[in-house]
């Protein structure tokens, strides 16, 4: 399978710069993977699109300020840290800019903290020690870690959370999510659907492409999740009795798929906490997850071959390009897709 094969051209002006306000006024392209059929609305009416008894399965993670630059020691030359992984409370696995930042180089934070490179990983990935835990003083050194395809600055910080944000740890929000306003879930939960959260913290493979020409080598970063045994209950619940698990987000999707590997008997999926390195290719058989709410995706990404394997790669291309064509706009602060 070449990676090459989930390649695209996408006009820069199709990527998406801003949010839309309110957040529910973004475009939705629906698909249904039996008859073809696209049909495009707004994410406001996905009510529309949705049955009493489904099930949204959310991602309630909360993007840090993962972004914090620092000094080396002793030449004073600037670097930039990107936070991906909190190994243990002075561990993190982290991209870093700045030059010949080899194994063993010291570097002081702007508080003066200092820290070391104790492991250097592909490209700029790196594992950090700090000489004490940096999570409490986050908030006054770093900066909210926004993907590089996005130039504009964010005005309001809070608008890179979504509304289910609560357990601190992503180095990047789960786009999908961002579409959902307190408003339109009420509404949702009147039509009847349920919502349950579950947690995966995103990482490295938000940031890296796939580089491998064969997908298959690709080696894919885990990234720590987990779903609760109360939240394994209901989804269990709601395909027993003939209603429809939703992943809302790919993040959400390999959540499930990871729980999936713990159920017992007939249950779809079994609770679960810990690192998952799950990569979905097209061949791969979905087990709990029967719809999904997604963004558009970088080209030649994981993400990108996790909806081909859902939806059909072909059908995903030509979808993309009438998106493409339909001036829909792309990635994080883009519009959405509900596959069914």
């Amino acid at each position: 399978m070449k990676t090459s094969d989930f390649d695209y051209k996408l006009p820069p002006e199709r990527i998406a710069q801003t949010p839309v306000e309110p957040r529910d006024a973004s475009r939705l392209m629906v698909l249904n993977r039996e008859n073809d059929e696209l049909t495009h609305s707004t994410f406001n009416r996905i009510e529309d699109f949705l049955l009493p008894g489904d099930l949204l399965v959310v991602n309630q993670t909360r993007v840090i300020p993962a972004r914090i630059f620092a000094h080396k020691i002793p030449t004073g030359g600037k670097i930039e840290i990107l936070l991906l992984n909190r190994r243990d409370e002075h561990t993190w696995e982290c991209l870093v800019g700045g030059k010949r930042m080899d194994e063993g180089k010291a570097f002081e934070l702007e508080n003066g903290v200092k820290g070391e490179i104790i492991a250097v990983s592909e490209g700029a990935s790196r594992v950090l020690r700090f000489e004490e835990p940096i999570d409490g003083f986050l908030n006054e050194i770093g900066t909210m870690p926004l993907p590089p395809y996005i130039h504009e600055k964010l005005e309001d910080p809070e608008r890179y959370q979504t509304v289910y944000s609560k357990e601190e740890g992503s180095a990047a929000a789960p786009p999908a999510v961002l579409h959902f306003t307190p408003e339109l879930i009420s509404g949702v939960r009147l039509l009847g659907v349920k919502i349950q959260s579950v947690t995966l913290h995103v990482g490295l493979d938000t940031f890296a492409p796939v580089t491998e020409e064969n997908a298959e080598d690709h080696k894919i970063h885990t990234e720590w999740c987990s779903l609760p045994f109360k939240a394994a209950r209901m989804i269990n619940r709601t395909r027993a009795y003939g209603g429809r698990v939703i992943g809302v987000g790919t993040t959400s999707v390999r959540v499930l798929e990871t729980a999936a590997r713990n159920a017992e008997g007939r249950d779809l999926v079994g609770e679960y906490e810990g690192p998952t390195d799950l990569f979905i290719l097209p061949g791969y058989e979905f087990k709990a997850t029967q719809a999904m709410i997604t963004n558009f995706h970088l080209p030649k990404s994981s993400l990108m071959m996790m909806v081909s394997a859902f939806a059909g790669h072909e059908k995903i291309m030509s979808a993309y390009q009438t998106a493409i064509e339909e001036k829909y706009r792309f990635y994080s602060f883009g519009d959405a897709m509900f596959i069914y």
